[in-house]
């Protein structure tokens, strides 16, 4: 979080720096609490129950005011620094993804992270070469214009099949990965793997086949109410 104040004091005087805390065990409030009075762009989104990683997205995009939305995960595994290499391509994009360089991780998550994103982008036609690089530079526009549903990890997976659909310009550019230095990934056993796969099914049918629930309604709450 110190990082990050820093990194977007360089770039911009107009910024924020968003935490969610999604009902973590380990005396995250407590310690956001105390770092409040010495930042005063940071804003704390806390959850009384864990909503999922689609669940704390969510909630940081609806407690963002600016016009861009930079989000990434708490556990070191990219550079927020290279946000500057994503802030350069800003101008004439709608959506800067990353995409990792080399990826940093055990030998069988690599290849089935490779797997799994030539899946993902194949049968959802997702122009990008990193579905599931979670380094991304978003102008607010979009998420006018869609409704985000999944509270899980696929949510990054609707998230770029539904603003690839509006004909949104993207970008992509090079960051690199680390290993992971803090926790334990939690997707490779057999019941997780099985919940993915039937989620990402019934994800496929609504946006690929019955092209339903992206377009933002009427009646959907704006981003701002999420």
């Amino acid at each position: 979080m110190v990082l990050a104040h820093r990194v977007a004091s360089k770039l911009t005087d107009d910024f924020e720096v968003i935490v969610v805390n999604d009902a973590s065990p380990d005396h995250l409030a407590e310690i956001l609490e105390e770092l409040r009075p010495a930042f005063p762009r940071l804003k704390i989104v806390t959850h009384d129950k864990n909503r999922g990683y689609g669940g704390a997205l969510r909630s940081g995009f609806a407690a963002s005011t600016k016009t861009f939305i930079f989000y990434t995960d708490g556990d070191a595994q990219y550079d927020v620094r290279e946000l500057s290499l994503l802030w350069e391509r800003r101008t004439d994009a709608d959506l800067v993804n990353g995409y990792k360089i080399r990826r940093s991780d055990p030998w069988y998550r690599a290849v089935i992270g490779r797997l799994y994103h030539h899946f993902v982008r194949f049968w959802f036609r997702i122009p990008v070469r990193d579905v599931d690089c979670d380094f991304r530079l978003i102008r607010r526009e979009p998420f006018r214009r869609i409704v985000l549903r999944e509270d899980s990890g696929l949510i990054c997976v609707e998230m770029l099949a539904k603003i690839s659909r509006l004909g949104m310009r993207i970008r992509e550019v090079p960051v690199h990965h680390y290993h992971r230095m803090h926790g334990k990934s939690q997707f490779f056993n057999l019941a997780r793997v099985a919940r993915v796969g039937a989620g990402m099914a019934g994800l496929w049918w609504r946006i690929v086949v019955r092209k339903e629930g992206w377009l933002r309604r009427s009646t959907d709450p704006e981003v701002d109410d999420v």
